[in-house]
This record gives structure tokens, C-alpha cells and sequence, in this order.
């Protein structure tokens, strides 16, 4: 007993560790990346559960189909906590995850792909999706048949005959019922009582603000605008003297582009000095000849562009979306306000040399037709000629004609006075 009141004993009892990461707005590439961070740092610390606190209206399918993938290879226990709505791909990453509880009023479902013009998508991305949202249920004992109607509308569930005809969105009570719910808990305490984890370290993994702006940087809706803004200053600043707001502009967005994607993990330091070697080459192009160096420039920038993107389709119709808009805002500055702009000035020649400027027009000699006179020197036919005492060049109309002969204007055009020799 002395030896136990002397050295006093501590459990050696683990506390059990459980991660809070927040899954909110839009899916993209940078939640992505924010998720395989949090995910990363869970199983760094040898977490017992990570619970994915999801409240999303869906996203990038691209996004959520990587996000799924870094859900269902974690070794940690996943747990997917529903609070207000799991839709489209907010769906398919609850899916991934090991078990599945929703709140009381929360939605889980209509998780059709939709293009950028608010369609349903073609068939071949279609057949994608419902056989990843398919995969998804089926690897974590859940009836495929709720995520093939959850993505794709006239699946028959007589269970929810009243939803036929639609996308399937489940309530809390009907996704326990189809067993796509493990259950319903009024909040984050109940859910964590649900687990026997009350008193386990509760660790919250947030957003940095880097990670906030590259989310927002790498939108689908942010990226074309980015491009737009940046094409269109670049092209306003090349007709414009010196450099000012629309250059700083252009740069900007490239700026905040890369940036986005870096932090995103889209991008690598090798695409932005792929874009910045396109950059030089294009304006190379304005000091040699030949065309070559701006093609390889641009392309390299294009390249570069389609290198930082997780999406080809979307990539693409940004790209298509900016070089339209810089070519109209060319057209534009050429067509109207050229007269205006001091770098046509400088590339385009606009005096004219009129009389009203002090400039000496050729005479028209109308006044010397019929006139005749003497020939000063051989006409070779080109020479001079005395007409009313003044000297005169004149052309034979391809005669020889000796000094001293008598000629007469035949033509006055211009400068240009035609004689012929006349028989004395």
C-alpha cells in the first residue's frame, strides 16, 4: 500500500480520437483538396472515426467521383452525418462513406448528371454515373436500386410509387427504411452518443483561408469569368499606350487562376512556367517575323491552361467563352475606336498630304495641251522642252526626237507631258 500511495498509478487507457470535417456548398476540385488534407491529418493521428459533416447541393462529378474514391480507401471508419442535404454529388460521397445518419429534416438524393446548360447530360456520362452511384451503395451493403433512381429518372420502386417518374430524393425516414440510413439523430451530440464516443477527443478539421479562396478560385462558375476578365485586359492593354488598369487586370486574374489551382493541387509549378514560357513567345511574336513563335506560344499557354484543369469539358468552354470575348473586344476597338486610340496611331499612317495641310500635290499642266515648243535636249524618249519660256519634262509617245525640233503636247496627265514632233 506505501508503495502505491508513493508512486501513484495512471490508466494507460486510450482516448478515442474522432475528427469533425465539414463537407459544405458546391462540390469542386478544392474541396477535394481540402478532404484528402483533413482525411490525411485524421490518419496521421491514428483517428478511430472521421464523421463527414455534409450539407451540399451537389457539384463537379469529376470532384465527387475523386472525393468518393479518397472516402472508401481510407482506412479510417467513415461515418457520413447528413444535416440539412446530401444531393447529387453530395449523394454519391454519403455513399462512400461506411455508414450513413441524417437529422430529422435532411434530404439525401436527385443525383443526375446536368450539363452546363442546365440538361441532362448525354448518355455515355449518364451510364458513368449511375454505375458509380451503383458501386457506391453496393460496396457498402446498400440496395443498388435506390442509387440507380437517385441518377436516373423511371426506375421502378413500388415501395415509393408516389416518387416514380422522377429523380429519387429520400427524407430521413425513407432513407432509413431503404436501408440507406443507419439512422436519425436530432444532432452531432445524439450521433456521437449513437457511437459510444461522448467523451472521445472531438477534433474539428476547418477550411484555412487559402483553401476558402482556392474552392472559390477553382468554381466552375469563377474559372471562365477569371479567363474572360484576363483575355479581354490583356487585349484592351495591347491598344492601349503605357500600362494601366486593364493590364493589371488581365494579370490579376492569371494571377488568382494559377493560385487557385495551385492550392487546389490541380496545378504544379511546371504548368505555370509552361504558361509564363507561352506568355514570352506570344510576346516575342511582335518582334519576329514570321508567325511561328506566337503559334507556339499560344498553344503552350492553351496547354498550360488544360494541364491546371480537372475538367477537359469545362477547361475547354472557358477557354472558348474568353477568346471569344477578346476577339469581340478587338473587333470592337479596331472597327469604333480606332481614331481614338493612340497605339493605331502609332502603326497606322493617317495624314494625308493635302494642300490644306501645306502639302504640294502634282499639277495637272491642263493649260500646256496643244501648246508647242522646242525640244532642249534629245528626247529618249524622255527630255526637256522650251513651251511658252518655261522648262519643261517631257515624254515622246516612244519616238526618238532630235534637239532643237518642234514639238506639241499631245497629253497632260499629271506631271506627265506627252509631246510629238511637229513637220516644219
Amino acid at each position: 500500500m506505501f508503495a502505491f500511495a508513493l508512486f501513484p498509478q495512471y490508466s494507460s487507457a486510450k482516448s478515442e480520437t474522432v475528427y469533425i470535417v465539414p463537407v459544405e456548398d458546391t462540390v469542386e476540385n478544392g474541396l477535394y483538396a481540402f478532404l484528402k488534407r483533413a482525411l490525411k491529418t485524421a490518419e496521421s493521428n491514428k483517428a478511430d472515426l472521421v464523421i463527414l459533416d455534409i450539407n451540399t447541393p451537389g457539384g463537379a462529378v469529376d470532384a465527387a467521383g475523386k472525393i468518393g474514391k479518397l472516402i472508401s480507401e481510407t482506412p479510417i471508419r467513415t461515418a457520413a452525418f447528413v444535416n440539412n442535404r446530401a444531393l447529387s454529388a453530395g449523394a454519391y460521397i454519403s455513399l462512400n462513406a461506411d455508414e450513413i445518419y441524417m437529422v430529422p429534416n435532411a434530404t439525401m438524393g436527385s443525383a443526375a448528371v446536368i450539363d452546363s446548360s442546365g440538361n441532362m447530360a448525354e448518355k455515355k456520362a449518364q451510364s458513368y454515373w449511375v454505375a458509380a452511384m451503383e458501386t457506391a451503395a453496393e460496396q457498402n451493403g446498400r440496395d443498388p436500386r435506390y442509387a440507380r433512381a437517385m441518377a436516373q429518372e423511371g426506375v421502378n420502386l413500388p415501395e415509393f410509387e408516389a416518387k416514380k417518374g422522377s429523380l429519387l430524393t429520400l427524407t430521413a425516414a425513407e432513407a432509413e427504411r431503404a436501408g440507406y440510413s443507419e439512422g436519425t439523430v436530432a444532432g452531432r451530440a445524439v450521433l456521437l452518443k449513437e457511437f459510444g464516443l461522448e467523451d472521445a477527443d472531438i477534433r474539428h478539421v476547418n477550411e484555412t483561408f487559402s483553401e476558402k479562396l482556392a474552392r472559390l478560385l477553382t468554381s466552375p462558375f469563377v474559372v471562365p469569368l477569371l479567363l474572360t476578365i484576363a483575355a479581354v485586359g490583356l487585349v484592351i492593354e495591347v491598344f492601349s499606350p503605357g500600362f494601366g488598369i486593364p493590364g493589371l487586370a488581365g494579370i490579376t486574374a492569371l494571377i488568382l487562376f494559377f493560385y487557385g489551382h495551385l492550392v487546389a493541387g490541380l496545378a504544379g509549378y511546371e504548368t505555370v512556367a509552361l504558361f509564363v514560357i507561352g506568355m514570352f513567345l506570344i510576346v516575342l511574336e511582335f518582334f519576329l517575323p514570321g508567325g511561328i513563335t506566337g503559334v507556339l506560344g499560344l498553344v503552350a499557354v492553351i496547354a498550360s491552361l488544360f494541364m491546371a484543369s480537372g475538367n477537359v469539358v469545362n477547361m475547354a468552354l472557358s477557354i472558348f467563352i474568353a477568346l471569344t470575348a477578346s476577339i469581340l473586344v478587338s473587333i470592337l476597338f479596331v472597327k469604333v475606336f480606332r481614331r481614338k486610340m493612340n497605339f493605331f496611331k502609332k502603326i497606322i499612317l493617317t495624314d494625308s498630304t493635302n494642300t490644306e495641310k501645306g502639302y504640294v500635290s502634282n499639277q495637272n499642266r491642263l493649260e500646256l495641251m496643244g501648246k508647242q515648243g522646242r525640244a532642249l535636249t534629245d528626247l529618249r524618249p524622255s527630255g526637256t522642252a522650251l513651251i511658252d519660256e518655261e522648262r519643261v519634262d517631257v515624254v515622246t509617245e516612244g519616238s526618238f526626237i532630235t534637239k532643237g525640233s518642234l514639238v506639241r503636247v499631245i497629253k497632260a496627265e499629271g506631271s506627265r507631258i506627252v509631246v510629238r514632233e511637229v513637220n516644219e
